[in-house]
């Protein structure tokens, strides 16, 4: 067993400025990354957009960032929450610059603010199109430098320590004592004991196949906290980013970003047509949730696969200069941006809801905390606002850090058991994994996409109900894998969002049922 002060689930923006923090303020409490790929592979890692950050105060102000975050929530935003988000935004930056982290700036030398769909004014700090590469590099280079952060890369979290590992019956408040985590080189299991626990496992877009978010989005800490009773909120609330290049390839969808259309692109189908004007006064700069609806909508009308992002009447000089990745993915592949229309497609982006937080970043199970896309902190409501998530991110993991400064805590003396894995054994049916995971990502996309029903959410909860027995038989009688947790988890996951779905009686932001109308 290891015996560590703070654990640390995932290496994005979220785990590792808390990591950092911790580390710098107490250099005699160990901190324990875990990672279940390479370090620096990540969510944060794809981030092409931003931070939103009121830096302009001539032009923009805070109440206008607010106003926006909840324009774009559909009046489900907890307003305590998003004024303190915003007001912090500025400080948290100052803790990325002074981390070496080299954003965009004019001629002048002032900070270079782009503009995004959703957003009144232009206040998006970023580093040319690949902001979250950048960050999740910088912090990475950070924490090596901190001799008491140990990063565990291709360790994977497999279930929260709380009483029930314990066998502690029906306790009056559940505790979390760490986790149990799979080295996936040797497929040892290690018991891994902690003071405080921090989930920073990002999101659930694989659950969808098609998504702009990596292949490790499996929703990992959210089912995990769902299994340990944690509270569990807002699962319905998957955001679609309106432009994904458009591929017939399965898995990560290249993200054309909301700042192309803030730089001044338009969406086209394919008579040309400029069709966003029909849907809402902002147009392309409607927010994200109205653009990938409006969007599906075309695509059923008309019966195609894709519609266009149209930026050829835009400066290429400064096209290329502010979104250098995106210009080189479509050259490959022999789009020509000064020539032609970019093939785009709504896919699985982000999730708004997810473990329920307060300001301090705790959950519902004592010494378990999470920050960044696994949380839902009231921030989002019913559907994100561009670059609002790394800024989210930022400020939880420094309010979980302020939090356990003054309330600190320690592994204790409670012993733990090892993984009991007796009467399993190493399966040889991966087909089963593949096949099942294969309709998970089906079922999903065509039941539980952006527009749904109540019908297809009760038929889909019927189809998933089965799987979920099969995947559990097998489950209980093989040696653990990542392939086949990542597939328990996003079995737990898909069960939120659908039972979540059919809860909700009212079209909001990013959820909408065509029976609620």
């Amino acid at each position: 067993m290891v015996s560590v002060d703070y654990l640390v689930i995932g290496s994005g923006i979220a785990g590792l400025t808390f990591a950092i923090k911790i580390a710098e303020k107490f250099h005699d409490k160990t901190v324990l990354m875990v990672t279940k790929s390479d370090e620096e592979e990540s969510n944060t890692k794809y981030a092409q957009g931003g931070v939103a950050i009121v830096l302009d105060t001539n032009k923009d102000s805070f109440d206008k960032h607010i106003r926006d975050t909840q324009t774009a929530g559909d009046g489900l935003c907890e307003a305590s929450v998003v004024e303190m988000v915003v007001k912090e935004g500025p400080k948290r930056l100052q803790n990325l610059i002074q981390w070496g982290i080299d954003f965009d700036r004019n001629v002048k030398g002032n900070l270079n603010l782009g503009k995004e769909g959703g957003h009144s004014e232009f206040r998006i700090v970023h580093y040319k199109d690949i902001t979250g590469y950048e960050i999740e590099n910088t912090l990475l280079k950070r924490a090596y430098q901190l001799a008491n952060v140990t990063i565990l890369s291709h360790h994977f979290a497999i279930d929260l320590i709380t009483e029930h590992h314990l066998q502690i019956m029906n306790p009056e408040h559940i505790s979390c004592y760490g986790a149990y985590v799979l080295n996936q080189k040797t497929g040892n299991i290690k018991t891994i004991k902690a003071g405080s626990t921090i989930l920073a496992t990002g999101g659930i877009g694989r659950v969808y196949g098609h998504t702009t978010n990596p292949a490790i989005a499996t929703g990992d800490g959210i089912a995990m906290a769902y299994r340990a009773k944690a509270r569990i909120s807002d699962m319905e609330f998957v955001q679609f980013h309106p432009t994904a290049l458009y591929s017939l390839e399965e898995g990560q969808s290249f993200l054309i970003s909301e700042a192309v259309r803030g730089f001044g692109a338009y969406l086209r189908n394919k008579n040309g047509d400029r069709f966003m004007l029909d849907y809402h006064e902002r147009a392309e700069l409607a927010s994200r949730d109205i653009v990938s609806r409006s969007i599906d909508n075309e695509l059923k009308k008309t019966g195609d696969e894709y519609v266009y992002l149209d930026c050829t009447h835009l400066d290429m000089k400064k096209f290329k200069a502010h979104f250098p990745n995106i210009y080189e993915k479509c050259a490959v592949l022999h789009i020509d941006i000064a020539k032609d229309w970019i093939p785009v497609v709504p896919a699985s982006h982000y999730l708004c809801g997810g473990i329920v937080v307060d300001t301090d970043g705790k959950t519902s199970i004592n010494n378990l905390f999470a920050c960044g896309e696994c949380s839902r902190t009231g921030l989002h409501g019913a559907n994100r606002l561009a670059s609002n998530s790394l800024l989210e991110a930022l400020v939880y993991a420094h309010n979980i850090y302020e939090y356990l400064q003054v309330n600190p805590t320690s592994p204790g003396a409670i012993s733990i058991p090892d993984w009991n894995d007796k009467g399993t054994r190493v399966s040889k049916e991966h087909i089963v994994i593949t096949h099942n995971l294969k309709k998970l990502q089906a079922l999903m996309r065509d039941y539980i996409g952006i527009v749904r029903s109540n019908h297809r959410l009760l038929q889909a909860a019927k189809h998933l109900n089965l799987m979920y027995k099969e995947i559990e038989e097998f489950y209980n009688g093989a040696k653990v894998n990542t392939a086949l947790c990542e597939l328990r988890n996003m079995i737990n996951v898909a069960h939120l969002i659908i039972n979540q779905s059919l809860d909700r009686k009212e079209n909001k932001g990013g959820y909408f049922n065509m029976d609620n109308q």
